[in-house]
Order: C-alpha cells, then sequence, then structure tokens
C-alpha cells in the first residue's frame, strides 16, 4: 500500500485475516476462489461477488433482473429497478476471461429488455471470445419489432442459439402461463423474425400442469407451424421463485403425467423436431424416455438426495435444483438398480 498500489485489496475466504492485513479486504464469500476465475469488488463491497468460475462446466452471463412477463413459475421473479450497469458488468467479464468456453449463455429477466445495447454485449464476446458459442435465454416478445429484430441481428459475427418459451398451442393458454396479454402473437411473430435472420431456435416448455394437459396439441401445433426450429426442450419445473407461490400448477410429479409426455414427444419426432428432456431425474421418467434426457442442471446448482447413493445410473442424470429439499415436494426421489447405464 505504500509503494502506489492504492487499489489493491485481500481477495479473502475467512475474516480471521482481517485482523493482520492493514489494507482493504474482501471476502469470497461462496469460497474456493480460483486463478482464472472473474470477480466484481468496489469500494461499498465487503464481499467479493463471482461472475465466472473458469472451473465451472456451465458457464451464463446475468444481464438484467427486468422481464415484460410474470410467468407463473419463474425462477428469477423480475423487479422494475433499472440494473443498466449489468451490461458493462457482462463486457467487462468478456475482456478478463482468461479461457474462451465452448458455450456461454447470456440470461436474465428479459434480455432483449436491454434493447440494442444488447447488440454491444454479443459484438464484445464475439471479437474477444470467437470461438465461444453464444444462447440466449430470451421470451422473444420484443423481436415482434420488425426495425428491432433488423437492427440486433443482422450483420451478427456468428449465429446464436435462442431458448424461446412456448406454453401452448393457443394465446389463452401462453398468455394465461406468461401473465402477459398478447404475448401468444408477439413471441409466435419474434419467432419469425429469428428465423427470418437465420439464427438457431429452440422452444423451451416448462412443464407445469396446464401445460402438461394441453402438451401434445402444443407439440402438434409446433411440428406444423414452426418447423424451422432445431429442438424442443421439455424443462421440469425448478422449484423456487414464483413457482412456490403457484403450488397448485408447479408442483407436480412427472411420472403421473408419462402418457402426455410420450404423446406430445411422438408427435414432435413424426415432425421430424429434435426433443430433449431437462431438469429431470431418470427415475420420474419412464425408461423408454431415458434416450431423450439430458444433464442440464447448471454443476452449481445440481444435488442429488440420499436415496441416489446406490443409484446405479445416477452418472447419468440430472439430479435435482439444491432447493429440491426446501420443502416437501410432489416429485418423490426412487433408486434405480440393476441397470448401469442409460
Amino acid at each position: 500500500m505504500q509503494i502506489g498500489l492504492p487499489n489493491v485489496a485481500l481477495l479473502t475466504t475467512s475474516l480471521d485475516v482481517f485482523d493482520d492485513w492493514q489494507g482493504p479486504a474482501v471476502l469470497d464469500e461462496r469460497g474456493g476462489m480460483q486463478e482464472g476465475d472473474v470477480a466484481a469488488i468496489s469500494d461499498d463491497m465487503k464481499y467479493a461477488h463471482i461472475l465466472i468460475r473458469e472451473t465451472d462446466v456451465h458457464h451464463t452471463i446475468f444481464l438484467t433482473n427486468r422481464c415484460n412477463s410474470k410467468c407463473l413459475m419463474c425462477s428469477q421473479p423480475p423487479t422494475p429497478q433499472d440494473d443498466s450497469w449489468l451490461i458493462n458488468e457482462a463486457c467487462q467479464v468478456a475482456v478478463h476471461m482468461r479461457a474462451s468456453p465452448a458455450l456461454l449463455g447470456f440470461s436474465g429477466g428479459e434480455p432483449l429488455l436491454l434493447g440494442e445495447r444488447l447488440r454491444e454485449v454479443f459484438d464484445t464476446f464475439s471479437q474477444v471470445h470467437p470461438s465461444t458459442e453464444l444462447d440466449v435465454l430470451s421470451n422473444g416478445r420484443l423481436l415482434a419489432d420488425k426495425h428491432f429484430s433488423k437492427e440486433l441481428l443482422s450483420g451478427l459475427n456468428k449465429q446464436i442459439s435462442w431458448m424461446v418459451p412456448l406454453y401452448g398451442h393457443a394465446d389463452f393458454l401462453h398468455d394465461f402461463v406468461v401473465q402477459s396479454h398478447g404475448a401468444f402473437e408477439e413471441t409466435l411473430a419474434g419467432l419469425i423474425h429469428l428465423h427470418t435472420h437465420q439464427q438457431s431456435i429452440q422452444i423451451r416448455t416448462v412443464l407445469i400442469r396446464p401445460v402438461l394437459e394441453h402438451l401434445p396439441a402444443l407439440c402438434e401445433f409446433i411440428g406444423k407451424n414452426l418447423p424451422f426450429i432445431r429442438e424442443v426442450a421439455l424443462m421440469a419445473c425448478e422449484p423456487i421463485g414464483f413457482a412456490l407461490a403457484n403450488r397448485e400448477v408447479s408442483d407436480i410429479d412427472l411420472r403421473d403425467w408419462r402418457a402426455e409426455l410420450s404423446a406430445g414427444i411422438r408427435t414432435l419426432e413424426r415432425a421430424r423436431i429434435k426433443v430433449i428432456l431437462m431438469n429431470a431425474p431418470l427415475c420420474a421418467l419412464s425408461p423408454d424416455l431415458w434416450k431423450y434426457a439430458h444433464k442440464s442442471i447448471s454443476d452449481w446448482k445440481r444435488v442429488f438426495a440420499p436415496e441416489c447413493a446406490e443409484c446405479s445410473v445416477q452418472a447419468d442424470c440430472a439430479g435435482l435444483f439444491t432447493w429440491h429439499f426446501h420443502r416437501e415436494q410432489a416429485m418423490k426421489i426412487n433408486r434405480i438398480k440393476g441397470i448401469t447405464h442409460v
């Protein structure tokens, strides 16, 4: 501190060293900070917020907590406050990452609310990490604006994969799930504009009760009207956020819906659209659906129940969200025996 370095702070995982250190100290709250990680600290922060862990399997950049939908099962309930500072933070993360991951995702909230500055984020990561594939989790509604979609998507250096939710084959169902009138028509227009600009599209459908009740009809609608999409991801609900306030629709056991899942998947396969199942433990699926299951839960929030300890297919299982055990859940976990692989 006495040789011209006034901006040096000690990053530590222990409060015990604070008394011996004469300069500012920042606590690594999560612990285990490693070389290559990117962390945010500032003068008014006592803790280091790790933005990217180099050793993680899944890498996600959080762009905003604002959203123009209020989905019944949203795991990240939106807030109205201006958080545009996250745009600059995201670009700084790109500059400070020393390694280029194979895949990196952008999430929110709704990233399209960044407007034209979202293109700034895309271009920064494309320039600094040209080998990294980019995914965007977005409801796609604002892309219904033809001018905006052209400004955002024209001339991109690379193709971006868009993960866009669709929850019903008709407006009454989709709009109910996302709690926003007109969202169904906006989403479809956004999907068309993404296709016009040669973007890769994955439809994401969270499996809550009203969706499962009409899942075969939704899959038929996708097959007939959206044949250009890359794949459909059917996702078990994450038991946190708004899902806890709407347990009557979100707290389900997928075992009770195997017929609807099988019928929907068959419909999509007849339309030659790839299907994957995400976030679902294998014991919640019938064995004929295991080939569609992916280990999709991010490594930092994936756990296994005590019952999983001797499960013969644990290595191939998506596992559970960390917060699955915070309260009683409808979905029960059963150890699978006698099968060594999926």
